[in-house]
């Protein structure tokens, strides 16, 4: 069994309350920074690393060798759901080089995942586009880019939900406008508060109180009467109203605005192994695809309930899979799976960076031109005869869980 299903109740509540990760021992050995080489011919080709100042590299051996990756993921964010898969199926076996190993972390937030990279912990990472993007930022610390675009939404992170005793709302825009002037708990820098921000502008919404809450705090404020509304992600959003702590009253479909997943990867992995990001994105095609075949949602909701601790199954299938009524916020389409980079996606990065630099997260208003590398999952989509988006997740009913 994967290790992430080992995990207890307890630590992932000291995760949520910002609890220190323990470091993980893995097998690559620290080396002197040194000009990389130019990738083999047949491979994208990849920026070197030079404005990173001082930053160790990691030497993971050569071209063919077996390799030893240690992957963060997020088995609580739907969205990037297809790390499950990839863990799930083992499907990095049939594709990284004979006797590599993979070690698959939990984050519970991309900002956890991203920082174990910067410290050399992890070389691959499944985050949402905000951690992604401000990962991107960060050369003097460490290198790390954008390789693929796993994960375009309206609902997986855009999730307004209101206290269980609000009113009953006709849309979406009523029910944000009866959050003004009110508390509302977002946690800030996420896609979320993105989401909330632009909503609130648009409709020209002021709450009360606007507060930097972690998912955790939030589920108590609802559940103590604190709080008015929230913006929260999937799964999170249908445990809430599952449990009926909270209502599900609009999201991203009634305002435009999307979400979005990505995989960030070390630049010197990039650089010295071109083979094993191309192997481990074959794997990641071959996840998208699996969880984008409808026959395939309960066994993806099972191997999200072997990886989490203390979500019903049920309610993790609904939170990719079953259908809302498009009064609080439904759409035919839950997910869509693009692998490679389509224009909606290049859109999404480019906003929510300029969003980043606003609220002083980051300190450039745009990402360099080759934090974005396009090349592999191009690559590998011409390659198949495939072109992005190579699929989506399309509503259930809820019969169709059973």
């Amino acid at each position: 069994m994967p290790c992430a299903s080992r995990s207890r109740l307890s630590l992932v509540l000291a995760w949520f309350f910002g609890a220190a990760v323990a470091a993980g021992v893995f097998g690559c050995k620290r080396q002197a920074a040194a000009p990389a080489g130019a990738p083999p011919a047949s491979t994208p080709p990849v920026p070197a690393a030079s404005e990173a100042r001082a930053v160790a590299r990691l030497d993971y051996g050569k071209p063919g060798d077996p390799v030893h990756l240690v992957v963060g993921f997020q088995p609580y964010y739907s969205e990037a759901w297809s790390a499950l898969v990839v863990n799930g199926l083992g499907l990095w076996k049939k594709h990284l080089p004979p006797q590599s190993t993979v070690e698959f972390k939990v984050g519970l937030q991309g900002a956890i995942i991203v920082n174990a990279m910067l410290a050399g912990k992890e070389h691959i990472g499944y985050v949402g586009d905000m951690p992604g993007i401000v990962a991107a930022t960060k050369r003097n610390v460490a290198d790390l880019r954008i390789i693929a675009n796993i994960g375009l939404s309206h609902d997986q992170c855009n999730v307004f939900l209101t206290r269980i005793d609000a009113p009953q709302f006709s849309d979406g825009a009523a029910a944000v406008k009866w959050l003004d002037g009110k508390k509302v708990a977002v946690p800030k820098g996420s896609c979320t508060d993105r989401f909330a921000r632009a909503v609130f502008k648009k409709q020209n919404i002021n709450p009360g109180e606007y507060l930097n809450q972690n998912i955790e705090l939030i589920t108590s404020g609802f559940r103590g009467n604190k709080l008015d509304g929230a913006v929260v992600w999937e799964p999170t959003a249908s445990r809430l109203v599952t449990e009926g702590l909270a209502r599900r009253v609009a999201t991203g479909n009634d305002f435009g605005e999307n979400d979005g997943a990505l995989i960030d990867a070390r630049a010197d992995l990039i650089q010295q192994r071109p083979d094993v990001i191309k192997a481990w994105l074959e794997a990641e095609l071959e996840a998208e695809l699996f969880l984008a075949d409808p026959k395939n949602s309960q066994a993806v909701a099972r191997f999200a309930k072997e990886q989490t601790t203390g979500f019903d199954e049920k309610v993790l299938w609904q939170s990719l899979f079953g259908s809302y009524p498009a009064s609080v916020g439904g759409s035919p389409v839950r997910l869509t799976v693009p692998f490679g980079f389509t224009a909606d996606g290049l859109e999404l990065i480019k906003r929510s960076t300029a969003f980043l630099y606003e609220v002083k997260s980051i300190g450039i208003p745009e990402l360099p031109p080759d934090a974005v590398l396009p090349g592999f999952t191009e690559e590998i989509l011409k390659e198949h005869g495939l072109r992005a988006p190579v699929g989506e997740i399309r509503a259930s009913s809820e019969l169709a869980a059973k």
